[in-house]
């Protein structure tokens, strides 16, 4: 093995001293690997298993452990070598899922219209290799070349012990993800050109927050704005359950079915994605209900946080006048998350315990330091208590024992039907323009149930669903929330089957008010007013340090909901975003 390895180096194929270029064919053309000064070396021979690859496995002695440096390097050289070749088949067969990988690399070339693919490989990071690749479009005479950097990691293979490239789609193209296609060709959807209320111009560029919402109006509204597609290389997303949908059914084609259109909407967690633009289509111009100030402030306050996200709405109309998230080019927890809103759903509890005459602003309410209900025993932050204490010191105080004593005077589904009648969450027929998920106050018993009412148990939320909350107890009625008018596309927005009643609807507002000027919630509402009101939360999750914090408020005719996740205590990390979104609204 010396004497080869000695001789390969001589001859420039392995080791660090390599820096030639070995071309291969593609489509007719060259393709290589380029293994620069600076750059990880690899050698061609050994370490990267059988398959046709030249070498083979000791059935008697079955390697175990992490792959070693120089396995590697191996597998790496030897897959982006048969990539950047053509040679699918054996690229494939490099990897531990050899029949998706196959699909995969075979789309890259066949729908994603790629060529000349030229893979160089970074420094390795333990059994990670990163890599830049640049190849070029070629689509009905139209060219352009695309580069991007990528990365692959090398596992062991059980049964074996032969090193492979850990599958993923994400290995072609960082954007993957499960059923992605890379696709070149005539845009299914013309582009867009989405502009504020007040005409101005929206783009990723300017409001990074707006990427995947940009993207998803494009899918939903880019044949009614009027536009003409162009010719692009997009990420078709795979739907659901990891389905690649078809190149032309991206786009909602009826508005009269809202029930059909939000299951489309909702049938990919991001929208399809424009990678590269051979040559443009003419954007069609969409209106929303996006307000360009508060957008800039929302992309201001979360850019400053690790994993916040923020929502403000118009109580009066449901309109959506900003949305922003830490991570803006993630998944949009704002209107697409679904986590425990821990105590802001006490605005929703205390609505049904006033209904119900469980509970009253100004009447004495237990506020013990434990109770125990359904086996499960609950206590208050800092087990506090209140001895003598009205209800309306208790939701200041956002104690959780106070709600607990009441579970066993309701129903298991009384929650459920509250969220749903009266604030029209959990329902599933939200149209907002683009995917969204409309919270989830699912039945339960016993002490998940209890559970539910301090917004545990199973639970969950979203900042957008959250505002609406807010929205509801200032307006007195639910308004879905939207960020396209209706009237573009003929959609029904959805309605809840009843709204507060207004003696409920005023003891709302009171102990949310109440909560802002002596509560929970004092620090971060300081000095916005009189006609205000608020609600802290904190959510518990299993396996944080801190918990999630979340803060949910109106002041006039806004009203706004963020989380930040690991934030702690949501008056102290959720509350100055609110804060912000209120006073940067007027």
């Amino acid at each position: 093995m010396g004497k080869r390895r000695r001789a390969a180096e001589r001859k420039g194929v392995g080791g660090v001293r390599n820096t030639k270029v070995h071309p291969g064919v593609l489509g007719g053309a060259a393709a290589v690997v380029v293994v620069g000064v600076g750059a990880a070396a690899f050698a061609l021979s050994g370490g990267a298993g059988s398959d046709g690859d030249g070498s083979s496995v000791d059935e008697k002695q079955v390697a175990t452990g992490p792959p070693t440096a120089a396995e590697v390097r191996t597998t790496a050289r030897a897959f982006l070598t048969a990539w950047a070749k053509g040679d699918v088949a054996r690229a494939a067969a490099l990897t531990d899922d050899r029949a998706a990988a196959l699909t995969s690399l075979t789309s890259y070339r066949k729908d994603g219209h790629l060529t000349k693919p030229r893979l160089t490989p970074g420094r390795r990071a333990g059994a990670t290799v990163p890599f830049k690749a640049a190849a070029t479009v070629s689509y009905e005479g139209k060219t352009k070349p695309l580069s991007y950097a990528s990365e692959l990691t090398v596992v062991r293979r059980k049964s074996d012990g032969r090193t492979l490239v850990g599958w993923q789609p994400s290995v072609l193209h960082p954007e993957l993800k499960r059923g992605d296609r890379l696709v070149t060709g005539e845009a299914g959807d013309p582009p867009i050109k989405a502009v504020d209320r007040d005409g101005g111009a929206l783009t990723a560029a300017k409001y990074p927050s707006l990427g995947t919402v940009l993207d998803g109006l494009r899918e939903k509204y880019g044949k009614k704005a009027g536009g003409k597609a162009g010719v692009e290389l997009r990420v078709v997303r795979a739907d659901a359950d990891g389905k690649s949908a078809s190149t032309s059914d991206s786009a909602s084609d009826s508005a009269t079915d809202s029930a059909s259109a939000k299951k489309k909407d909702d049938a990919k967690a991001l929208p399809d994605k424009t990678l590269l633009t051979l040559s443009p289509g003419t954007p069609g111009t969409l209106k929303t209900t996006f307000s360009g100030s508060l957008q800039a402030a929302a992309e201001r306050e979360t850019a400053k946080r690790q994993r916040a996200s923020v929502v403000v709405v118009k109580p009066s109309t449901g309109e959506i006048l900003a949305a922003a998230n830490s991570n803006p080019g993630g998944f949009n927890t704002a209107f697409q998350g679904s986590i425990a809103p821990g105590s802001t759903m006490k605005v929703i509890t205390s609505s049904l315990l006033l209904e119900k005459k469980l509970a009253g602003v100004d009447k004495k309410h237990p506020c013990p330091k434990y109770v125990t209900y359904g086996g499960w025993k609950f206590q208050n932050d800092d087990k506090f208590e209140i001895k003598g204490g009205t209800f309306r010191a208790s939701f200041a105080r956002s104690c959780n024992t106070a709600f607990i004593s009441q579970a066993e005077k309701l129903e298991n589904d009384s929650l459920t039907r509250q969220a749903q009648e009266v604030f029209g969450l959990g329902r599933d027929n939200w149209s907002i323009g683009v995917a969204s998920f409309d919270g989830a106050v699912p039945v339960q018993s016993d002490a998940q149930m209890a559970a539910s009412l301090i917004g545990q148990g199973g639970v969950r939320m979203n900042p957008l669903n959250m505002a609406s909350v807010a929205a509801t107890v200032k307006s007195g009625k639910f308004r879905q929330p939207y960020l396209v008018s209706p009237d573009v596309d003929d959609r029904e927005l959805a309605t809840a089957p009843r709204a507060l009643s207004g003696s409920t609807a005023a003891s709302l507002r009171e102990l949310m008010h109440y909560t802002a000027v002596a509560g929970t919630a004092v620090e971060p509402m300081s000095g916005l007013g009189s006609d205000m009101g608020a609600k802290t939360g904190s959510a518990e999750v299993d396996g944080q340090k801190k918990p999630n914090g979340w803060f949910t408020a109106y002041r006039g005719d806004l009203a706004s909901a963020a989380v930040v996740q690991e934030g702690g205590h949501g008056g102290d990390s959720a509350g100055p975003v609110v804060r912000a979104m209120l006073l940067a609204g007027g």
